[in-house]
């Protein structure tokens, strides 16, 4: 019997052993905003543990004061309503939320992403005229690729910065929704093509921080992992030297390459990158002669191409044109792909009072 009482002892053991192997990253991050993010969850679990603690312990105290087998206890069966017990059941988890929403409210905007730094860490504020340090970053099928715009290099699933110094990431996808993570560093923001997000954040300790996509896309999601180098400047400036030293160029065509979906994509450097790379993956037009999304908003916002567009331009362009304002360009034409014109419908009746514009 005394064996079996030790094998049950070992065996309730067994999966402290076992939580033992995970890291702690998301409690104990090198990174301040990643570190407020932890205490955050710190500080509203025990907010909520003040209430499930009294109410799993008084649910095991009623079950066993009041059990079958006690004949003991108080038996009221007349009993329908106590004013102290109603004040304690609705006001306590009342001044939970109170508290939780309080604390959400104020790390909502003080954790916001796209909020430029404001601190270093819990002791240091971000120096007066400090440039934090610009990285795109693009959720390829299946890796990461990163641009330096101020250093002008790019890497594939690795990058690194300055120990200490505010990062503005720049965050869009090729293809379908990804999400960048890196648990260290701070929480996880979505990529996402054709558009934009943004991640203010900061490295306070040196060392190599994994990083990831924390959402589902395809058949490579499980290898879709690079490494995040917290790094002297003195490092730093070897880092980007290292990719200097590459030789070669990330151009346009290069980039549809890359593009291709492909798995475990070991890392790779570029010494040069074409002007306009990341604005023309965000507006989905790297290929040759392919309009990019902000110019079809911009002919959007001027009427649109289409014909029923067109013949809202003609309206328009029947009014009065307001001496204070700009002329207005009007459509007379449309292009087709071939380079001929469709000159169906021509705005006759609005030469007189605008410019023309073909489109």
């Amino acid at each position: 019997m005394a064996h079996l009482h030790k094998l049950r002892r070992l065996l309730l053991l067994a999966p402290l052993l076992l939580l033992g192997g995970c890291g702690t990253v998301l409690l104990n991050p090198s990174g301040d905003i990643a570190m407020q993010q932890g205490r955050l969850i710190v500080v509203s679990t025990l907010l909520m543990l003040v209430i499930i603690i009294p109410v799993m312990a008084l649910t095991v105290f009623f079950a066993w004061k009041y059990r079958a087998a006690n004949r003991q206890a108080e038996y009221s069966p007349e009993w329908d309503h106590s004013t102290q017990l109603e004040l304690a059941i609705w006001a306590a988890p009342l001044l939970i939320i109170i508290a939780l929403g309080a604390v959400t409210w104020i790390s909502t905007h003080t954790l916001d992403p796209y909020r430029d730094l404001r601190r270093i860490d819990a002791q240091r504020a971000v120096p007066e005229g400090t440039k934090p340090l610009e990285i795109e970053v693009v959720a390829l099928d299946w890796k990461w690729l990163f641009i330096y715009p101020e250093q002008g290099i790019a890497t594939v699933n690795d990058v690194a910065a300055p120990v200490d110094r505010p990062i503005r990431f720049k965050i869009t996808a090729s293809s379908v929704m990804n999400s960048f993570y890196v648990p260290a560093l701070a929480g996880m923001i979505y990529a996402m093509p054709s558009m934009e997000t943004k991640l203010h954040a900061v490295i306070n300790q040196p060392g190599s921080y994994e990083g990831f996509s924390a959402n589902y896309s395809g058949a490579g999601f499980s290898h879709m992992r690079f490494t995040f180098h917290g790094v002297s400047d003195a490092d730093f400036d070897k880092w980007v030297q290292q990719a200097k030293d590459s030789g070669s160029t990330l151009d346009r065509a290069g980039y549809l390459k890359l593009e291709v979906p492909s798995e475990r994509e070991p890392v790779r450097r570029w010494a040069n990158v074409s002007p306009g790379l990341y604005d023309a993956i965000l507006n989905r037009c790297v290929e040759a002669n392919r309009m990019c999304m902000h110019q079809m908003m911009a002919i959007d916002a001027q009427g649109g191409l289409g014909l029923p567009s067109v013949y809202d331009v003609e309206k328009r362009a029947l009014r009065p044109l307001d001496p204070n304002s700009p002329q207005r360009p009007v459509v007379v034409g449309l292009c087709r792909t071939d380079g001929s014109i469709d000159p169906a419908p021509v705005l006759a009746a609005a030469s007189s009072t605008a410019p023309t514009l073909r489109q």
